[in-house]
């Protein structure tokens, strides 16, 4: 139990770091975006509202330059005119103008809280602007408004000759255009929101369907560890690493299955057939060394002992050289496939003589070269005419032959005798499986031999097929057939 709380903790763990990942990947970005966007936009916006400032000044400028170039004719009406022209400026842009003379005091101003009062605008502002023709900034005008505002300067040049006649000052009310930025910062918080949560539920939703399988594999593994190995990973028909993953999984469960089956079965067989000799050996000893066997029949049970015990090592040794064949690098060199045929022939000389069978061959005169293990193949051959000797029919026919197909060398062993079921025919090459024993004459088989025939044929990468019709029984395999050596 404390070890199943300990992975949840750790598959959450690595749900919310995946996922407090995500999220701070997509915060961090919208936050540089949002700096970014910020600093360009308020620079473009400032800049822009400085220009139509400056524009505004310049144009009261001119005007005021005609009031002040004529002031000792000026009237009423022309004074009302100025300001009349600088309040429609200030409406139609949201910007206060003060008109100041030469010496900074304000003559006229669009601010209607400002008229009456005497004003001076601050030396500061008026040096900068007659030194450098300009000004921008952020200020009160020495007090004149109670809060900071953005301010333009630019003087007041007469029509003609050098000079200055006067400044005049284009001011906004700050809170205006921070008021811009609070909506910009308010819908910018509105759409981080929304994009947060989206982000979130989609790095929610990936994040458990890609743990999801290594979940699984984790309760499969367990299961394993326990000894249940039908325990498989859901397949949902991804095609991405994950889904890869899983199929591997599952391959290898189910080689993991067959192999466990395979070892049972081997277990259950080698039990078997180790069973039977060893109890008649005991048994006979027993009856031997208790008197229950009478002395003149103690030679015959000897020999029966005698024969049980060589059959014991015979078995033992086949085995031993099927784990060899499995473990062995497979030499693979040219011979003559032929020579080997005709060599496994020979050693089945006596035991075909013993069965009574006629020797049909078809085995080429000129050599069939071949790439494999020489020995191994022999062994094959020898194993599949025992084999064939073994079920045929006593005085029936043997055929031991050798065709080419294309790139192909065919050897096949035929023998007549019964015919074999087709749902048997798939277990014949499986460890201990024997035919029905009642089709042979030979009663100590192991059901290796056919199993060592496959072994071999599978390392040389070849293949091997069974037919058996009307009592006539084939086995045919392939050999690779050498590439002929050119001179150079």
């Amino acid at each position: 139990m404390a070890g199943k709380r300990d992975s949840v903790r750790r598959f959450r763990s690595l749900y919310w770091q995946q996922f407090f990942l995500t999220a701070g990947m997509v915060l961090l970005t919208m936050l540089l975006l949002g700096a970014s966007f910020f600093a360009l936009s308020r620079s473009q916006t400032v800049a822009k509202k400085r220009g139509e400032m400056l524009d505004r000044a310049r144009l009261i400028a001119r005007l005021s330059a005609e009031y002040l170039e004529t002031e000792e004719d000026n009237t009423d009406g022309r004074r009302d005119t100025l300001r009349a022209l600088a309040g429609v400026a200030s409406l139609i842009s949201d910007v206060d103008f003060l008109i100041c003379g030469d010496s900074g005091q304000v003559l006229m101003t669009s601010d209607e809280s400002l008229v009456g009062k005497t004003l001076t605008v601050p030396p500061d502002i008026l040096h900068s602007i007659l030194d450098t023709g300009e000004y921008y900034g952020r200020s009160t005008v020495g007090a004149i408004y109670d809060q900071r505002s953005f301010v333009v300067g630019v003087p007041i040049s007469p029509a003609q000759g050098d000079g200055y006649l006067g400044v005049v000052l284009a001011v906004m009310d700050a809170g205006e255009l921070m008021e811009m930025w609070r909506s910009y910062i308010a819908l910018f918080f509105m759409t981080s929101a929304i994009i947060l949560l989206i982000v979130f539920v989609a790095s929610s939703l990936m994040s458990m369907r890609q743990i999801q399988p290594i979940t699984e594999m984790l309760r499969a593994t367990r299961a394993y560890a326990s000894g249940n190995l039908d325990v498989r990973i859901h397949e949902d028909g991804r095609n991405d690493e994950i889904g890869e993953l899983a199929t591997s999984f599952n391959i290898m469960a189910d080689s993991m299955a067959q192999t466990e089956r395979q070892r049972r079965d081997f277990i259950a067989n080698i039990s078997h057939e180790l069973k039977t000799p060893m109890t008649t050996i005991a048994g006979y000893t027993d009856g031997i060394l208790d008197g229950t066997i009478p002395p003149e029949k103690e030679r015959h049970y000897l020999q029966i002992i005698s024969e049980e015990s060589r059959r014991l090592s015979r078995l033992v040794r086949r085995m031993l050289d099927i784990s060899q064949i499995q473990s062995l690098e497979l030499r693979r060199q040219e011979f003559d496939l032929c020579e080997s045929m005709r060599l496994a022939l020979l050693s089945m000389e006596q035991k075909i003589l013993d069965r009574g069978l006629d020797v049909e061959t078809d085995i080429p005169d000129d050599p069939v070269p071949v790439l494999g293990d020489n020995d191994l193949i022999t062994q094959v051959i020898y194993n599949l005419l025992e084999n064939a000797a073994k079920f045929a029919a006593p005085d029936s026919d043997l055929y031991l032959g050798l065709q080419r197909e294309g790139d192909k060398a065919v050897v096949s062993v035929r023998n007549t005798g019964h015919t074999i079921p087709a749902s048997e025919i798939p277990l014949l090459f499986e460890r201990f499986h024997k035919s029905d024993k009642s089709r042979s004459e030979d009663k100590e088989g192991y059901g290796l031999g056919l199993y060592v025939v496959k072994t071999i044929l599978d390392h040389h990468k070849e293949q091997i097929a069974v037919t058996s019709e009307n009592g006539v029984t084939t086995f045919r395999f392939t050999m690779q057939i050498a590439q002929p050596r050119h001179g150079g």
